[in-house]
């Protein structure tokens, strides 16, 4: 087991992965295990220091999630966020109690001088989410940080290196929040800021190749950025005669996707089978409405055509997926006991009757990490800027049933709206961009007759890594182009709305 500088452990907070991100955004490595890793793998990794993540349960709680009690006796720093905060508070003899007032949201942090704090300012904005709080600190720790509804917003034991910090640093919206976390890392464990992308790659590189050996890869692609990164990473790891790399098109892609996907395949001189699956797809997807049943759906089927189209083939003995750590968490916590958002097509492992095992270089990564390991892996800057697409594509977003004709409003709306987003040069300066078909019909006018047709919601998001997301500020006249265009061109719709709301409460797909 490698040394690992920075441990996570994970107790259930949607933004524990973002404190991984954070850290490995300023140079330090780390990783992120459940809370209930065993003392021996925690010590096996050599870390040097430990960082408790939130979560959602409460410390007072008879089955409270709780670390090993050998952490405590490591003599390495520990810090604590949220209920990490009250975890540390229980455990010397403080008191937590349920707050009166729940606080979600921004706050202003007021703090002492202390080498943790290095470079940060007085009164910047913090982020708050919690319903719990430490009504009494304990007695060997001081108060290095408050805010106006919580006193204890940052307490210390200095002299056995441990810290607590009821705001979480870890996300977008507290502003020094990356500051924190280096600070930790470089002040208190003495951690070097060595970790890159170039080094990821060269390691992840020598793993593949390690653990394919002389055997064959079956490498599911999409064209979007996460699976091109992995082929080209294979393509980088193996003999070409090793690799096979197949493109599904399912029916469910975008306006013209299939043609530029396997155009640019050709551009990286990367074999590539395309298997026409349309009808195949459409079959299991007939009257389903439920998200959840359509993307479990999708799913199935694509590991039922990659099995058949790996049957073909000799020494097949792996199949290749983009799998981000974002994918994971909002599928389920296979790392601590986060709660699952939504099922994604990728996760989950793999069926009991299938005969090969998973590469998934990029698993403990995320989507702007990804960016940054194509680039270093030379691909084309056109291909790394590509918006996220989702695996079951235009199927989670026709909301209800799909059918030959929703797939036809909601390809076409799309395809104008890239179109007017690279025109006013929006398509760069934002994270994601799409529309929905609502499948809600309203009454229109057009020209003097009446119309009973469709709507279809533009939703454009700003994000730096898919967990946290606002929508775009978007100016008014390149909103109304794009709805002008959608409405006049298009037959069957006849209202266009603006998605006004953030990740979270919301998530950024609507299924």
């Amino acid at each position: 087991m490698k040394q690992v500088p920075i441990l996570v452990l994970d107790f259930g907070s949607q933004y524990t992965q973002l404190i991984a991100r954070k850290l490995r955004e300023s140079g330090v490595y780390c990783e992120v295990v459940p809370y209930r890793e065993s003392l021996a793998n925690i010590k096996a990794r050599k870390p040097q220091g430990i960082i408790l993540s939130g979560g959602p349960a409460s410390v007072y709680s008879e089955d409270a999630y709780k670390p090993s009690e050998g952490i405590w006796s490591m003599g390495i720093p520990i810090m604590g966020i949220c209920y990490g905060m009250q975890l540390i508070t229980q455990r010397y003899g403080g008191e937590v109690v349920s707050a009166d007032h729940h606080e979600y949201g921004k706050a202003k942090l007021t703090i002492t001088e202390h080498k943790i704090f290095k470079g940060m300012r007085n009164n910047e904005t913090v982020w708050m989410s919690h319903g719990d709080r430490a009504e009494r600190i304990p007695e060997s720790f001081e108060v290095i940080g408050s805010s106006e509804n919580s006193p204890f917003a940052g307490i210390a034991n200095v002299e056995q290196n441990i810290y607590a910090f009821q705001f979480h640093p870890e996300v977008h919206h507290t502003v020094e929040g990356t500051k924190l976390l280096k600070n930790f890392a470089k002040y208190i464990c003495g951690c070097d800021s060595t970790w890159n992308m170039g080094g990821f790659a060269k390691e992840k590189i020598r793993a593949i190749k390690e653990q394919v050996g002389d055997k064959k890869v079956l490498c599911g692609v999409s064209g979007g950025v996460d699976s091109s990164v992995v082929a080209a990473m294979l393509n980088e790891a193996l003999p070409k005669e090793q690799l096979i790399c197949v493109f599904v098109d399912q029916g469910l892609l975008r306006k013209n996707e299939a043609e530029d996907v396997q155009n640019m395949f050709k551009l990286l001189d990367i074999p590539l089978i395309t298997i026409d699956a349309k009808e195949e797809f459409m079959r299991v997807l007939e009257g389903i409405s439920d998200p959840e049943l359509k993307r479990k759906a999708i799913g199935e089927k694509f590991i039922e055509v990659f099995d058949a189209e790996a049957k073909k083939h000799t020494d097949v003995a792996f199949l290749a997926q983009g799998t981000l750590y974002t994918d994971v968490i909002e599928s389920v916590s296979v790392k601590g006991p986060s709660k699952t958002i939504k099922s994604h097509h990728n996760v989950g492992g793999l069926p009991d009757w299938m005969t090969f095992e998973l590469v998934e270089p990029l698993r403990e990564i995320f989507k702007d990490e990804v960016r940054k390991l194509g680039l270093e892996l030379g691909l084309p800057k056109e291909m790394i800027g590509r918006h996220p697409f989702p695996g079951p594509g235009l199927a989670i977003r026709t909301m209800g049933a799909v059918t030959e004709h929703g797939l036809h409003l909601i390809r076409e709306s799309d395809a104008i709206m890239q179109e007017e987003l690279r025109a006013t040069g929006y398509y760069d300066k934002v994270w994601q961009a799409f529309t929905v078909l609502l499948n809600v019909q309203s009454v229109g006018v057009m020209g003097d007759n009446r119309t009973y047709d469709n709507t279809v919601c533009v939703r454009i998001v700003e994000s730096v890594d898919g967990m946290t997301a606002t929508f775009a500020h978007v100016p008014h006249d390149v909103l109304e182009g794009i709805s002008r265009r959608i409405i006049n061109e298009i037959d069957g719709i006849n209202r266009v709305v603006y998605d006004i709301s953030s990740k979270p409460p919301a998530t950024i797909e609507w299924e």
